[in-house]
């Protein structure tokens, strides 16, 4: 039996299984945040901060009662959560990273690899001695560990040691036991995460079978290339594998695009007929996205179900770039509606909006507008400042 899934019910499932339909008001928790995280599954970290860092600015989207102190004391004191990759730097629940150790082992030859063919033959001494120093001493930054006769080059001439400590978290020996102004904190995995997460070993058919089961349960529905890409810890092959090993679990969706072409199939669980019965009504309001937001992670998916044609231009030189630097995704109800190039002036306490764009057929009309207004007010508070101010121009 296939599924036929409308646009609109596959617009609003998958919105559902990223936590974009319940009330952005609702009052949340500490618990309540890392119960948000693990559903999400992941929330990817980035350093730049235009107005605030991607982590804060996903959290927000879902709940703007959200509180920064409650994610530190998730990561750095209650050990809930941890950073590492998925397809990106991400934090991740603690729970999880059983599932990682199979991560670590599968990349450790790659990354030997690769970075002696960057660093050069002879790259990995200063690790032995760089691992003693954090195991007998404690956490410690890059900059502390840095040996004084090398000269800085950027990202692409890490000194020794910033080498080591990088490969040693990759792979799971050390992990990030907090942040001093973002920069990374290291200490032993065991020592951060807490005995019941950090111990537990999983069979390698388990882990597989968990990165699928729970990939599909956070997409509602996908290819089995969209199962392997959701946390990037299995091949293709592998996860067409377990859907060939799993079928009597499994149903075929039928999944109509945006503008109406082929449908695309994809695979549920067979309970996903219960799902669209009752599908949630998406807030009505106006949100802005991250541009890192999971739910545009996979930009081909974004643009099939919503028409929402969207890649960042960060490393776009400017004279060829068709929006800006940093442009955030404006999302109405289950409709992206536009973007906005927009920067927080600290030194000034405002948001300056700098230029608006909105999508082919979305009409500015007063109500919408309003709308954006109320909503980067209420990200201006949440980013401490002061007010929003529309430069000129910015209606183009």
């Amino acid at each position: 039996m296939t599924i036929l899934l409308s646009n609109r019910e596959a617009r609003r499932i998958f919105m559902a299984r990223q936590g974009l339909c319940q009330p952005p008001n609702r009052s949340l928790d500490k618990a309540g945040l890392l119960s948000l995280i693990e559903d999400l599954g992941f929330v990817q970290v980035d350093s730049i901060q235009t107005v605030e860092r991607a982590h804060h600015l996903i959290l927000f989207a879902r709940n703007q009662t959200y509180r920064r102190q409650h994610l530190t004391e998730l990561l750095e004191t209650d050990g809930d959560l941890f950073e590492h990759w998925t397809h990106d730097a991400s934090i991740i629940p603690s729970s999880f990273f059983r599932y990682w150790k199979h991560r670590f082992v599968r990349r450790e030859p790659i990354l030997r690899e690769r970075w002696a063919k960057w660093q050069g033959e002879g790259f990995a001494s200063a690790f032995e001695d760089t691992f003693r120093r954090i195991a007998e001493n404690g956490a410690t930054m890059s900059r502390d560990v840095k040996v004084e006769d090398h000269k800085s080059g950027g990202w692409w001439n890490w000194h020794p040691n910033k080498t080591a400590l990088e490969y040693f978290w990759h792979t799971g020996k050390l992990a990030i036991a907090g942040r001093q102004n973002f920069q990374k904190v290291y200490d032993l995995a065991e020592r951060v995460l807490p005995a019941h997460h950090y111990h537990p070993e999983v069979p390698s058919e388990d882990f597989v079978d968990w990165a699928c089961r729970s990939a599909l349960q956070r997409l509602g529905y996908a290819t089995t290339g969209e199962i392997a890409a959701f946390w990037d810890l299995l091949s293709p092959q592998e996860a067409k594998d377990w859907a060939a090993a799993h079928r009597d679990e499994l149903v075929e969706v039928s999944v109509e695009p945006i503008d109406g072409g082929k449908p695309r199939v994809s695979f549920a669980f067979a309970t996903f007929a219960d799902d669209i019965r009752d599908l949630p009504e998406p807030p009505a309001r106006l949100r802005v996205l991250s541009p890192f937001d999971p739910m545009i992670r996979d930009r081909n998916r974004t643009e099939r179900l919503f028409g929402f044609f969207y890649r960042i231009e960060v490393f776009v030189p400017e004279p060829k770039r068709e929006y800006g630097y940093y442009v955030f995704p404006l999302l109405e109800g289950d409709r992206f509606v536009g973007r906005i190039d927009m920067k927080a002036d600290r030194k000034r306490g405002t948001l300056d909006v700098k230029r608006l764009w909105w999508e082919k057929g979305v009409r500015a009309s007063a109500g919408r507008l309003e709308k954006l207004d109320a909503e980067l007010s209420r990200l201006a508070r949440f980013s401490g400042l002061e007010s929003v101010q529309y430069l000129d121009g910015w209606q183009g």
